[in-house]
């Protein structure tokens, strides 16, 4: 049985970081996709594999699998490169944009500081690290660079130009005292010596396009299709050949060469071992004992027997939109969106969506070697049928419309059921972007570019699904925008941002299928949205009714959306003032708004285009929390989709780079208390320094904090369900060690509640 924590490699990610900031803590958690192995290492019977966005650590004989990422310790994800050293426990993780991060016993160390040649500007990606000792060999687009694992620093560096070209290292190890390198133009070596870092006194052993290198009591190297021992200036190769080598690994008595999804092993002699099939395509594979373990794309790693092993999680981390629904289950889309434009590129691994069905991932065998080119913009379950999912394929190709799919529990498989062309048969047009239900399980599609017409262009339309007939009765709207987003329901609305024209609509279907009797409200550039802008692109509505709307420039308001939306020659979208060193600036001014959820306290979660993830109070005026990828968890700083799950407070983060989930303070707040829970406490000042969180307050909540003595030190009225004591009192100097006794009323005073804090300076 598979036992899963988040303690890896002995660690919890006691942090040391270049600057001092710990971007990680207990509430944050990922769901990466740990399927496509890049690298891996064998530790006394224990596997330490490195994926796209963590490393994960598989215990043979317990079945173990413990995960570290940036949720719990590292800095980065696009994992490029990996090795580990079973002797000294430390491993080196190097990414694509360029830094490392150090995993030893005592932490993670985060490097940011490689060094890059004069006038290089190609890609900062590590390309392959091999340990040796306490040192390294780190290869990179302009040569190879040490690294002392011990000081945590880099010593010599070696710029492989030649006539004024950067010449990639594609993969190098340390043999001897001497460095070997392999270059799409030859073998290159040189020793550990002053004259390092001079490329002229480095030696071209042997020309051709080489690969692949590795070094254990003998030195390896590989062409695409050819292997090699290597002794002394004289290569010989290894009696297989390969159709195309995607790596080779030396280790104890073995060579490993991995060749598609085959796997061949040999002596340090150069003798054929064995050959080992996983039955798909392998990036790297290594030995355990007489056993071969293939580190795969799509399984991550995998036995001979072909049982897979790895972290549980969505089969890709391409992530564009996420819905929650029934019991703590998740359906996830993949997406293609560039900009503020929905796109009908195509990624190239074709991804389709992910489902989480409580207890585990589910990827559809429909996805798997499909022909058809998906771009899936939205997937939902139908309320009414939970096992029934329908998602948008938005594409300009055979196959873009609407399919419905059909979940078996027993099989732990979601199987095509039907596909909705939604009726026409160009190519170009009607392509359906979000899939919305309303308060009686009626499923309305937002459909772009639907009835092009030479003369007005495409029209926005509304796809409404009709039970009875089992297909989608479409109706354009009276407006050619061409482009459509996701709609968000409301109060027998339909709210839907357009993302090419500055507009804006409403749309009635008075609760119906029926699309004869709908109505359609529609507001424009004269109705307050920022001249400057090209579309609205999300919307929320909050607990006072006022519509949030994010465009790509800036964020506006509506308030009493629904009455006003209903005279939309009358109603003005206002932006948010902000005092800025006592002058007066818009909120999000010239940001891009990709996303906007509401939590249960009616605070504001906004993502903004390379801009990350802010936290607002429920007026927008000040900013709670603050998120990027520098200082949280965050994979990037462009968060495509936010969902917050109101029973429990978790907060799902959504980004093509994969998704991550945060433990708000803030689920279920109504006008009464719920369960009311004070963290941290005791408050030892040597151990925490920040506020005490008070967490399951009503929605307005007047609390009062005493001393001992009954005298009143603090006093505050908390909005939102939760609250942050600095540990400050009235005059704003810190409480003196002691007992305080935290004193509630809800709004009206028809509920109480009281808890205790102990503070300990």
């Amino acid at each position: 049985m598979k036992k899963l924590s988040l303690i890896s490699l002995g660690i919890l990610a006691s942090l040391q970081l270049a600057n001092a900031q710990t971007i990680s803590s207990k509430k944050w958690a990922d769901l990466f996709s740990y399927n496509n192995v890049l690298a891996m290492k064998e530790d006394n019977g224990r596997i330490v594999a490195a994926a796209e966005n963590g490393i994960f650590y598989y215990t043979i004989s317990t079945g173990e699998i413990t995960k570290l990422s940036k949720a719990n310790g590292l800095h980065e994800v696009k994992i490029s490169a990996f090795d580990y050293n079973p002797q000294n426990k430390i491993g080196l993780i190097g990414y694509q944009n360029g830094s490392l991060d150090v995993v030893s016993p005592d932490g993670v160390t985060y490097v940011v500081d490689i060094p890059i040649a004069t006038g290089y500007n190609g890609s900062k990606k590590i390309n392959h690290i091999s340990i040796t000792g306490d040192l390294a060999v780190i290869s990179v687009g302009y040569g190879v660079s040490i690294f002392d694992l011990k000081k945590k620093e880099f010593k010599d560096s070696a710029f492989f130009l030649s006539g004024g070209i950067y010449e990639a290292s594609n993969e190098a190890t340390i043999f001897g005292n001497k460095v070997y390198a392999v270059t799409d133009t030859g073998l290159k070596t040189h020793e550990m010596n002053t004259t390092f870092p001079v490329f002229t006194t480095w030696v071209n052993e042997l020309a051709g396009s080489f690969k692949h290198i590795d070094s254990e009591g003998v030195l390896s190297f590989s062409s695409a299709n050819t292997a090699y021992i290597y002794n002394g200036g004289t290569s010989t190769a290894l009696s297989q050949s390969f159709t195309n080598v995607h790596d080779l690994v030396v280790n104890n008595n073995n060579i490993i060469v991995t060749d598609l999804n085959r796997v061949y092993t040999f002596n340090t002699n150069g003798n054929f071992n064995n050959t080992v099939s996983f039955g798909e395509e392998c990036n790297t594979a290594t030995t355990v004992g007489s056993s071969v373990y293939g580190g795969t794309i799509l399984s991550g790693l995998k036995n001979e027997t072909n049982n897979s092993f790895k972290p549980d999680g969505p089969y890709f981390n391409y992530a564009y939109k996420i819905n929650l629904f029934g019991d703590n289950q998740v359906l996830v889309s993949s997406g293609a969106r560039s900009n503020r434009f929905n796109t009908a590129s195509i990624n190239p691994k074709n991804p389709g969506f992910y489902y989480f069905n409580g207890m585990q991932w589910i990827y559809s065998s429909y996805f798997v070697g499909s022909t058809t080119r998906f771009n899936i913009l939205d997937v939902v379950s139908d309320p009414a049928n939970p096992d029934d999912i329908f998602f948008t394929n938005y594409n300009d190709a055979q196959g873009r419309g609407i399919y419905k799919m059909k979940y078996n529990a027993s099989s732990k498989d979601i199987a095509f059921t039907k596909y909705y062309d939604l009726g026409t048969t160009d190519v170009r047009t009607r392509r359906p972007v979000g899939l919305t239900f309303d308060d009686s399980n009626n499923l309305f599609a937002t459909i772009a570019f639907s009835g092009q017409d030479a003369a007005l262009g495409a029209f926005t339309a509304i796809g409404a699904y009709d039970r009875a007939t089992d297909n989608f009765l479409i109706k354009n709207t009276t407006s050619t925008f061409g482009a459509a987003q996701k709609a968000f329901y409301y109060e027998g609305l339909l709210w839907m941002p357009i993302p090419r024209i500055n507009s804006f609509i409403a749309y009635d279907t008075n609760k119906t299928v029926n699309t004869s009797d709908d109505k359609e409200y529609i507001l424009n550039q004269s109705n307050g949205f920022a001249t400057t802008s090209g579309g609205t692109i999300s919307v929320a509505i909050d607990k006072s009714g006022d519509a949030w709307i994010g465009g790509d420039v800036g964020l506006r308001i509506l308030p009493n959306a629904v009455s006003a939306i209903k005279t939309p020659a009358n109603a003005t979208v206002e932006p948010i003032i902000i005092e800025q060193n006592g002058l007066g600036e818009e909120l999000f001014r010239d940001g891009q708004i990709l996303q906007i959820e509401v939590d249960a306290g009616d605070h504001k979660w906004v993502s903004v285009d390379g801009g990350g993830v802010y936290y607002l109070s429920a007026d927008g005026q000040q900013t709670v929390k603050h998120f990027t990828k520098e200082n949280s968890p965050l994979p990037t700083n462009s968060i495509t989709d936010i969902k917050v799950d109101r029973k429990t407070g978790k907060v799902y983060f959504v980004s093509y780079d994969g998704i991550v989930t945060y433990q708000g303070d803030v689920s279920d707040v109504t006008s009464d208390f719920g369960n009311v829970l004070v963290y941290p406490n005791p408050v030892v000042y040597s151990n925490f320094k920040g506020k005490v969180t008070i967490k399951g307050l009503a929605e307005v909540t007047n609390i009062r904090i005493a001393d001992a003595a009954g005298n009143v030190v603090h006093s505050a009225v908390a909005r939102g369900g939760y609250y942050e004591w600095d540990l400050n009192n009235q005059r704003g100097s810190r409480v003196a060690s002691g007992i305080y006794f935290v004193l509630m009323t809800n709004e009206d005073g028809s509920d109480k509640a009281t808890a205790k804090i102990a503070v300990v300076n």
